[in-house]
């Protein structure tokens, strides 16, 4: 295989000339979704961590974030949102699990209804979370596609990344 002064693979692909980011987590733009009715409980939270030892909703450590709208969360996090609907005496549980992805979108993985939700998503979340550590964030150096951002588009995100990186 042939490689150029820097090194590379004259045949590299632009997916292999990049560096991995390990000291800020990357923010990425996401529309939480409301589960259930808003008229009983409903909360979203970033999981970093499961605790094996717990069979309840407690079993997931992480942050809170708020539900229905637009919220900033690390890229690849995993992103647990619970809810529940019918009446006060006999609530019907769901909770759904999805991971953010780098574009803003959130991608969906599982789900559980009943009372056993926890229990149910508790290996399967720990399985992912484990899945996306082994799986880092890879930022893509300059390149020819952002030729196609106006130059207003790529002052905007320099400035949302400035204003992320100093709070």
């Amino acid at each position: 295989m042939e490689t150029d002064e820097a090194g590379l693979s004259t045949g590299a692909s632009l997916r292999s000339i990049v560096s991995t980011v390990d000291s800020e987590p990357i923010l990425v733009a996401v529309e939480v979704p409301s589960v259930g009715d808003e008229r009983h409980k409903q909360w979203a939270k970033v999981v970093h961590d499961v605790d094996a030892t717990k069979t309840s909703g407690w079993a997931f450590e992480g942050d809170f974030i708020a539900v229905g709208g637009v919220q900033d969360v690390p890229a690849n996090s995993v992103v647990l949102v619970y809810g529940e609907k019918g009446s006060r005496a006999n609530p019907q549980i769901e909770a759904r699990v999805f991971v953010a992805n780098a574009d803003g979108t959130l991608s969906f993985q599982t789900s559980a209804k009943g009372r056993a939700w926890a229990r149910t998503l508790r290996d399967s979340v720990e399985d992912l979370l484990a899945t996306i550590e082994a799986r880092p964030i890879e930022q893509v150096g300059w390149a020819p596609d952002l030729m196609r951002y106006t130059d207003e588009a790529l002052r905007q995100e320099l400035e949302r990344r400035d204003g992320a990186s100093t709070e």
